[in-house]
């Protein structure tokens, strides 16, 4: 027997608006020491309920078929994603980092509902019980608090060229038009792209900027200078300098979550005419959910890098 339309509404609407509810609920400042969207809590514990009462509402001998409780909850976490992206709610890159750990934790909350629907008498008073979870915990997860990581990117690039060639492009970025832009993640996931980058003097103290599409300016000082060899500089992103539209209030540069630190420009020699560049960040993250978090901010970091090195090759290359 096939679902009837109100039935597919309502296995699908239920999720939906149980997700938008608990985004408005977790979202509102005023509540900010009890909840929050940037949290295991919601980022965990959300997806899960929304399979859960897919799979709950449906009928159950579709409950009992593993793929369908595996598979259904994705629908209503894509309705709820678009809802969210049409509406302004949540950002397209915030989105694609948060979209797998979703859809995963969405068939976790499938198979559970599932279970609920076929093996417990019960199902429903489980099934609420877990809808309100979410109101508990997140505040025992704000009392814990975020613990900050402080993380590495390391990327590196060979170039055959004089070290004075090599060097003068690493001080001195020339604007990079928009057909050098070699970035693939994060031209993906919309963030501002590299432009330019101008030192004042070569030394200790000098001062860099590194200018970034869309008003992201990085403010950089040099802590250390070794002509041709090494040159290490503090990042300091001013988050009121960025326009609100350059970044989702979760992910911007300098805000509460995420920040980078320094950077670091290495020359070595391989032979008479090779050289490797090497190019170091270091960053901070501020979440309770680093383990995940940190494997997207390093990526994103590790590809301006290797789109910065290549830009630098292809000009200390050119004859």
């Amino acid at each position: 027997m096939k679902q009837s339309t109100k039935n597919i509404a309502i296995i699908i609407g239920v999720p939906v608006a149980y997700a938008l509810a608990i985004t408005w609920i977790f979202g509102l400042a005023s509540w900010s020491d009890l909840y929050s969207v940037m949290s295991i809590t919601f980022l965990f514990l959300s997806p899960t309920i929304i399979g859960a009462l897919a799979v709950f509402l449906s009928r159950t001998e579709d409950a009992e078929n593993a793929a369908y409780c595996i598979c259904v909850p994705w629908i209503p976490v894509f309705l709820f994603v678009l809802i969210t992206l049409l509406f302004s709610i949540e950002g397209w890159g915030c989105w694609i980092m948060v979209l797998p750990f979703f859809l995963f934790t969405a068939s976790i909350g499938g198979l559970i509902g599932g279970y609920f629907k076929t093996r417990r008498k019960r199902g429903k008073v489980y099934l609420s019980v877990l809808a309100l979870l979410p109101f508990f915990i997140s505040p025992i997860e704000k009392i814990i608090g975020a613990i900050p990581g402080t993380y590495e990117a390391y990327t590196y690039i060979d170039i055959t060229s004089s070290p004075e060639k090599i060097w003068s492009n690493v001080t001195r970025v020339k604007e990079i038009p928009q057909e050098q832009d070699r970035g693939t993640l994060t031209k993906f996931l919309r963030f501002p792209r590299p432009v330019k980058a101008e030192l004042d003097f070569r030394g200790v103290g000098a001062r860099r900027e590194a200018i970034f599409s869309m008003g992201l300016v990085f403010h950089e000082t040099v802590l250390e200078y070794s002509d041709m060899e090494k040159m290490v500089f503090s990042i300091k992103a001013n988050r009121y300098e960025i326009p609100s539209t350059t970044f989702d209030e979760h992910v911007t540069i300098g805000g509460e979550y995420f920040d980078v630190l320094s950077g670091t420009y290495r020359l070595q020699k391989l032979n008479d005419s090779k050289y490797r560049l090497h190019l170091y960040s270091n960053f901070k993250l501020t979440t309770t959910f680093n383990f995940y978090a940190s494997w997207w901010a390093r990526w994103i970091m590790e590809d301006i890098q290797n789109n910065i090195l290549q830009v630098i090759k292809a000009r200390a290359e050119k004859k």
